[in-house]
């Protein structure tokens, strides 16, 4: 069964989520859907991966739709990626897939938005695809899927690297090499002080730390100069957002009117919960369920205010709490799709130039890396549920391929493997480090 592969080989979406893939695979659902939208501004991976990979992913599509039985397979892709289009689009193995052609938009990968293109359904509040009838897998997942199929776990992670690099590019690394290494086979930077954004700038994370390592759900780095005006506004400590947007929030409501889940219906009002953080703790918890059903996109955060303050981390920050106050946040208005909903999406080009990125938007090309490194570090949480639970010790010889972690029969969780043979040199509660 495919779902008992899909486990034993660690398959998680690829996205960024990390969501065990098997859970899927249980389902049952009337529409697959592969998501190839990636609307992160300049990371190019899935693109570079539907080009090189195309049947793979078709497979990949195919048996996550038998798993399901799904009776419609459709192919989410932008219409501006020709020749990923192309290369998907003369594959035998897409008889039967419906091609659903995006816009270039911020964020039309979002699994709400693209359940809402694709069929016309829309997700209840806080609800899931397969609530509707669906199943939405990143493309890399659906490689994954593939792969898992052919038994092959997951030990490698598709990654593309680029902004002060000299050599742009995407290629495949094992799970666990370090940024700095990832890096270095781009070239290196470009500028001596640097920060990574990991994974994205709008919904990504920043770090200055070159030793941390690649996971399952690592989708790019982004490297910028120190001085760039996202490093110093991603920078900022949460207390300064907060003391910043306390006094000069004057409720102008455009991060609001450009949220694009409010737009598809949802009660989603960031100008709202930044009215919270000059209340007190009694009068907060009312205002700050207007961020509970927030995707954390960053659009209010990095593109709608005025004022450059910081609405998307006062919707994070609100989730936090109302999770602590054991509050769960329930819509009573049917969801309604805003009238302006067209006219308010946000083109990537506009996008960046807000963000003052456009001279880093270059192609990232995919290209073979003969990886060898000394070292990989293994987390045992690369996913979302409980962390995997060592199988190995310190001292211990391991192959390629073979689990270091499993994760407990009936959790909620995914294996993790050794992306190099070596030895054991030492296991924590997070993570297994291998030798080669």
């Amino acid at each position: 069964m495919l779902a008992e592969k899909l486990r034993e080989h660690g398959v998680v979406g690829a996205g960024g989520a990390g969501f065990p893939t098997c859970v899927k695979a249980r389902a049952e659902a009337e529409i697959m859907i592969a998501n190839g939208a990636e609307c992160e501004p300049l990371i190019h991976k899935d693109v570079e991966l539907m080009q090189a990979f195309p049947g793979e992913i078709l497979s990949g599509l195919r048996l996550m739709a038998e798993a399901v039985g799904a009776r419609r397979m459709m192919f989410a892709i932008k219409s501006k990626n020709a020749q990923a289009l192309d290369a998907v689009r003369s594959r035998p193995e897409a008889k039967d897939v419906e091609l659903v052609l995006l816009g270039d938009f911020y964020p039309s990968g979002d699994e709400y938005e693209v359940v809402y293109t694709a069929t016309g359904r829309l997700i209840p509040p806080a609800g899931l695809p397969l609530h509707v009838g669906c199943v939405v897998n990143n493309v890399e997942t659906l490689y994954n899927v593939w792969r898992a199929q052919q038994d092959v776990p997951v030990t490698e992670k598709f990654l593309s690297v680029t902004g002060a690099v000299r050599e742009p590019c995407a290629f495949w690394v094992p799970v666990g090499v370090t940024f700095r290494e990832v890096i270095e086979q781009a070239g290196g930077a470009t500028v001596p002080d640097f920060a990574v954004f990991v994974s994205g700038i709008m919904m990504g994370t920043l770090t200055f730390d070159l030793d941390e390592v690649v996971t399952k759900t690592t989708a790019g780095l982004i490297v910028l100069p120190r001085r760039h005006p996202l490093v110093v506004r991603k920078s900022l400590p949460a207390e300064a957002q907060n003391r910043i947007g306390k006094s000069a929030c004057d409720q102008c409501s455009y991060c609001t009117e450009f949220c694009p889940r409010y737009l598809l219906g949802y009660e989603v009002m960031p100008h709202k919960v930044m009215r919270s953080l000059g209340f007190t703790a009694s009068g907060s918890r009312f205002w700050n369920q207007w961020g509970a059903l927030c995707c954390a996109c960053g659009l209010c955060t990095l593109y709608a205010c005025p004022e450059e303050l910081f609405p998307k981390e006062a919707c994070d920050q609100a989730k936090r709490d109302l999770r602590e106050a054991g509050i769960r946040f329930e819509q009573k208005s049917p969801v309604r799709v805003h009238p302006m909903k067209e006219a308010r999406r946000v083109p990537q080009s506009q996008l960046r130039r807000r963000l003052k990125i456009e001279e880093y938007e270059r192609e990232t090309p995919f290209r073979s890396v003969d990886w060898r490194p000394q070292r990989v570090r293994i987390r045992l949480s690369q996913h979302a549920g409980r962390p995997a639970v060592p199988t190995v010790q310190a001292g211990d010889r391991v192959e390629k391929g073979q689990v270091v972690g499993r994760v407990p029969e009936g959790e909620l969780g995914a294996n993790v493997h050794a992306s190099i043979a070596g030895r054991v040199s030492e296991v924590t509660g997070t993570y297994v480090e291998i030798c080669a």
